[in-house]
């Protein structure tokens, strides 16, 4: 009996300390239950087992996290044999291009990341998750199933913000925009401020002799404006999409409009990412809309963030709406074509019950997982604060159809944009082209 007081009175302690600790205090201890799940679930296997599992990341953040937090080493707490080689690229395009060229050849690391664009090229290759404790875990993961199977667990929540120095914005009378006609505005007067000084000042940081980082204006602004996040499926539906009074014609004809003021600067297709955000950090650009990696960077830079702040790009439809673009990122999988793929499950629920709760606290990103809860990074709280009410659309990328009417007519949506930054671009002739090629692909894949 006395014993049984004793548990009784420690419980009763615990469960009281238990309600004024931290959210990282809770975060470990979820990740403690949740990895006793996991570790029933991999009861099976031989901690003894020798082994080598290959993980690929373009994540350069996480890269050095993995290391200096010695994600293989605690992985080996559990698994002493087992090595971790992870695979590292330089950004998502090398990335998906070598693992399309590695599927084709039966030659995928055990372990990937997907993007959901890319669900459709890779979705043949993955292993189910939906029985796993980390799919159970995450918020996020059963929205994004394909044909009602889990192929990866989504990392971090992604969204895109446009960094701002709030010091130039009142040099140069300009109020954060509410509406997209108010960024356009606010674009132009920074330009024209700023740039009568400095001849290489750019009002938006964009760096696009890199083609990618003109996704958050060609790959969200038709989802946006529209306020639908599959709109790319709806696309595959139509054998002239860029018709008049589509909604991708009537994004990127505002975004043409943005780009002929000039506010990229006098030379945007000279200059690459990491050129671009060089300039902002040197207050060379007044803006720069990128997501929780370019914080990071950011960040680590060096540079006096104390009037650095954050808006949400002010994607605002006919009927006033201010549609706010989310998704999941950095899906985690497991191949079929792994040689060990119950010690990657096995990996796969650590990663997510005993090692996340502390990676998710050390980058930028929100958490996916209700077994890590964690506080907005501060300099994203600001977009918040600066818009309190918006329309949050799921953003879903496009499914087989989309994927192969793309393939088929090799539209690409950032190299239209970077196109419209060329000396005799003509829009209408492009919506001409676009539409004949889409209708053409749909034809020729039997979709008509």
């Amino acid at each position: 009996m006395a014993l049984a007081l004793c548990v009784c009175m420690a419980a009763m302690l615990l469960a009281g300390c238990g309600g004024a600790g931290s959210s990282s205090a809770a975060a470990s201890a979820s990740g403690s239950a949740a990895a006793g799940t996991s570790a029933s679930a991999a009861g099976a296997l031989d901690p003894n087992i020798k082994a080598t599992l290959t993980f690929a990341t373009y994540d350069n953040e996480a890269m050095d996290l993995y290391e200096e937090m010695d994600l293989e080493g605690r992985f080996q707490e559990l698994y002493p044999n087992v090595n971790i080689e992870i695979e590292e690229f330089k950004d998502d395009a090398e990335y998906f291009n070598q693992m399309k060229i590695r599927a084709s050849a039966g030659e995928l690391p055990d372990l990937m990341y997907l993007q959901t664009r890319y669900y459709p090229v890779f979705k043949d290759y993955m292993v189910d998750l939906s029985h796993t404790q980390a799919a159970a875990n995450n918020t996020l993961a059963a929205e994004f199933a394909v044909d009602g199977k889990i192929i990866g667990v989504p990392e971090k929540i992604s969204t895109d913000y446009v960094f701002y120095w709030a010091d130039m914005f009142e040099e140069a009378g300009v109020e954060v925009p509410k509406t997209w006609e108010d960024f356009v505005a606010a674009s132009e007067k920074l330009q024209s401020y700023f740039g009568a000084q400095d001849p290489s000042f750019m009002a938006i940081g964009m760096g696009c002799k890199d083609s990618w980082p003109m996704y958050p204006l060609m790959e969200y602004s038709p989802a946006s404006f529209s306020g639908n996040g599959a709109y790319w499926d709806y696309m595959a539906t139509v054998d002239e999409p860029f018709a008049e009074g589509e909604p991708i014609r009537d994004a990127y004809t505002k975004v043409y409009d943005l780009l002929q003021k000039g506010v990229l600067g006098s030379d945007p297709l000279g200059l690459g990412y990491d050129q671009a955000l060089s300039l902002f950090l040197n207050h060379q650009a007044a803006m720069m809309v990128d997501n929780s990696m370019g914080l990071a960077k950011i960040e680590a830079s060096g540079v006096d963030l104390t009037n650095l702040k954050t808006f949400y790009m002010p994607y605002t439809d006919e009927e006033g709406n201010f549609n706010h673009i989310v998704q999941g990122d950095f899906f985690l999988g497991i191949t079929n074509t792994s040689e060990n793929p119950e010690l990657a499950e096995a990996f796969l629920e650590f990663y997510f019950a005993e090692f996340y709760p502390e990676f998710i606290l050390r980058v930028a990103s929100d958490s996916t997982m209700t077994n890590a809860p964690k506080d907005k990074d501060p300099y994203m709280v600001f977009a918040d604060e600066e818009q309190p009410e918006y329309v949050l659309v799921s953003y879903m990328g496009g499914g087989d159809d989309y994927t192969a009417i793309v393939n088929e007519c090799k539209f690409d949506y950032n190299k239209v944009g970077t196109s419209m930054l060329t000396d005799g671009f003509d829009l209408e002739a492009t919506f001409a082209q676009l539409n004949a090629d889409w209708s053409a692909a749909r034809e020729k894949l039997g979709m008509k």
